[in-house]
């Protein structure tokens, strides 16, 4: 038996139908003939909002405007505010999030599992919850436990003191199926009626998330492709009588020409896009953490593709006006508002934040460690657009190392540069702790997944092939001070012979004790090489213990980025 859609009336059927002589949207062409008018519909949408409740700060706090110029961005309060006022104009609007809205949060989202933004998002009149790959960071048991409340974390309770009741919006995940009987674990779509007409939006994230997430966590699920899953929910859509479709897609791309323009747009959400049916009018994305407005002649295929940055930078508003006999979407337009600080926060949402900080203000502040100087996450160039080793990538590593070659036998360490999420700064925070002072809430947003550490046993041969397989997968490995290796010239593979730990040549035969952390151990990133690995132990604790284990002593310098080389 198909599963049935949940269907949501948003707006009563006596609402006013709204004349739309000067309404329509711009940039948009009508399809519209005469007779009745239309009925305008709203779409908020956002993406990757990963917890960012308070302002971003660096980059991720910016938006950088088509002249060039940037504008601070971002903020729980802020956002609140601008997404009201986009609201207020039409009694019509539906608020979407396309993905991460929670996983790779900072501390104050993160230290109570991120619950905090799930309350955020609710008291906002969040509609549509589409998973993407973050909601799987603890496993579908705990995205399920998010979504349905009812019980706190089962390792850390409920921090706030108050219990968790889960999420008003509706979670969509067409994708995700339970292996044994190809069930979604959430609802693939809903429908939104507004004045007679319907809206339909169909939610699904990437089919490449078990290779970015931890695998334990996800063993009991499939992910399927996004264009055959696409297709077969907009036709079950149709046959029940919605012509106006949206999906909600966890999966990007990549578009020039600043946040409203899509110049040389590429990459697999674009491609999907192409490929799906002509009857998807819109499809919102995410993942790649850019900001696009595809429409009028950069269309793709006639549809709609939009994407917001993250961090609640940017809001897409999208004008759809839907043909009152048809169902049809006539006209569409679409903008990326900036979520500019320059607006008054709203009153609700600061009181959430300012709650939750004063609940988190002494673990947060409490001092862990010290550095000499920044120590940044930023990958320096290796071959090509390949990013090589970073100054906090290999100092993690090295607290790995230190945390496990007692205890676990290990001789090297490796860091996946996805899982560094801030750097290490020398200023001292607002909170006074002076500077060079690490705090436990910096170290947590420096490794706030709670990964485990794993130590396992590669033969020779395999670290070659994990080292390899980075050029294929895109992604470079921050090394322990152990390693060094030289890569060839076209950055195409290690040289032969070049790999060396604790000094001493890597021999093909022999094996050696590897740690990593757990997403990795499960083929995490592409890096499948780890998975047959044998004698896996994984240590007590978190990998953020390690590091700040690491941190404890006397303060710590960056790391110099040599351990890799590169031929010629």
């Amino acid at each position: 038996m198909r599963p049935r859609p949940l269907t949501a009336v948003t707006a009563p059927a006596c609402l006013t139908v709204l004349a739309l002589a000067t309404a329509a949207p711009a940039a948009a062409t009508s399809t519209h003939e005469a007779g009745p008018p239309p009925v305008d519909v709203q779409l908020l949408a956002f993406n990757d909002f990963h917890g960012a409740l308070q302002p971003p700060s660096g980059s991720g706090g910016r938006v950088t405007l088509a002249d060039g110029s940037t504008v601070d961005a971002g903020g729980l309060a802020s956002f609140a505010t601008h997404l009201r006022q986009l609201e207020a104009e039409t009694p019509n609007s539906l608020t979407v999030s396309n993905g991460d809205m929670i996983g790779g949060s900072p501390f104050l989202s993160a230290l109570f599992r991120d619950e905090p933004t799930v309350d955020a998002m609710d008291a906002l009149g969040l509609d549509v919850a589409t998973v993407g790959n973050h909601e799987f960071d603890e496993g579908v048991d705990e995205l399920l436990r998010i979504v349905e409340g009812g019980a706190c974390h089962p390792e850390d309770g409920c921090l706030d003191g108050d219990g968790y009741d889960g999420s008003d919006a509706t979670w969509l995940a067409a994708n995700v199926v339970v292996r044994d009987t190809g069930e979604p674990i959430l609802p693939p779509y809903v429908v939104h009626e507004f004045d007679g007409v319907q809206v339909g939006v169909i939610g699904l994230t990437l089919d490449e998330t078990p290779s970015i997430v931890s695998a334990e966590g996800i063993a009991d699920n499939e992910f399927l492709d996004e264009v055959a899953t696409i297709n077969r929910y907009t036709a079950e859509l149709q046959a029940d009588g919605v012509e106006a479709v949206v999906v909600s897609l966890h999966e990007g791309g990549e578009a020039g020409g600043g946040p409203n323009a899509c110049e040389e747009p590429t990459g697999p959400a674009f491609e999907i896009a192409e490929r799906v049916t002509d009857a998807v009018d819109v499809v919102l994305t995410g993942h790649y953490h850019n900001g696009y407005v595809c429409q009028g002649e950069d269309e793709v295929d006639g549809k709609l593709v939009t994407q917001a940055l993250s961090n609640g930078r940017l809001i897409t508003d999208v004008d759809l006006s839907i043909d009152r006999r048809t169902g049809d979407v006539v006209a569409k337009a679409a903008e990326n508002v900036v979520v500019s600080r320059d607006v008054a926060p709203d009153a609700e949402a600061q009181a959430l934040v300012d709650r939750y900080a004063a609940l988190a203000e002494p673990i947060a502040n409490e001092p862990v460690g010290a550095v000499t100087a920044d120590v940044l996450r930023a990958q320096e160039p290796l071959v090509g657009d390949l990013g090589g080793e970073s100054p906090l990538g290999n100092l993690i590593a090295d607290a790995q190392l230190a945390a496990t070659d007692e205890e676990a036998g290990a001789v090297a360490a490796f860091m996946n540069p996805g899982g560094v999420r801030a750097d290490l700064t020398l200023a001292s925070s607002d909170a006074g702790e002076g500077e060079g002072v690490v705090t436990y809430g910096e170290a947590f947003e420096v490794q706030p997944f709670n990964n485990l550490l794993t130590t396992l046993d590669l033969t020779g041969a395999q670290l070659y092939a994990l080292l390899d397989q980075q050029f294929a997968v895109g992604r470079v490995l921050a090394p322990s001070d152990s390693v060094r290796y030289t890569v060839a010239a076209d950055g195409s593979a290690v040289v032969p012979g070049s790999l060396t730990i604790g000094g001493t040549v890597v021999d093909t035969a022999a094996t050696y004790r590897i740690t990593v952390n757990n997403f990795l151990a499960g083929g995490g990133d592409g890096f499948t090489v780890l998975t047959e690995g044998t004698n896996a132990v994984n240590q007590p604790g978190f990998d953020v213990d390690a590091l700040i284990a690491y941190l404890s002593g006397d303060p710590v310098a960056p790391p110099a980025t040599d351990r890799i080389t590169v031929a010629g």
